[in-house]
């Protein structure tokens, strides 16, 4: 099991629809209409996992900090 996960959005596929921040608020925050994670490295959190699987054009990838694995979204 992994300890840490890295957070990242493309800023290019995002579309600010906010679904992430309003998910996962300690996570996500829109900053000029597009997606931030507010840390880049964080524990890993079952709501981080739901903001990445509910954004609708996949902008969010989570991935094992160790191993860079992707986590989500389901490929």
């Amino acid at each position: 099991m992994s300890t840490a996960w890295r957070i990242g959005v493309d800023s290019r596929r995002c579309i600010g629809t906010s679904i992430c921040a309003g998910t996962a608020p300690e996570h996500f925050r829109l900053v000029g209409g597009l997606s931030e994670p507010l840390a880049d490295v964080v524990a890993p959190a079952e709501v981080i996992l739901d903001a990445a699987d509910s954004c609708p054009v996949e902008a969010i990838t989570v991935r094992d900090a160790t191993d860079d694995r992707l986590i989500a979204p389901e490929e």
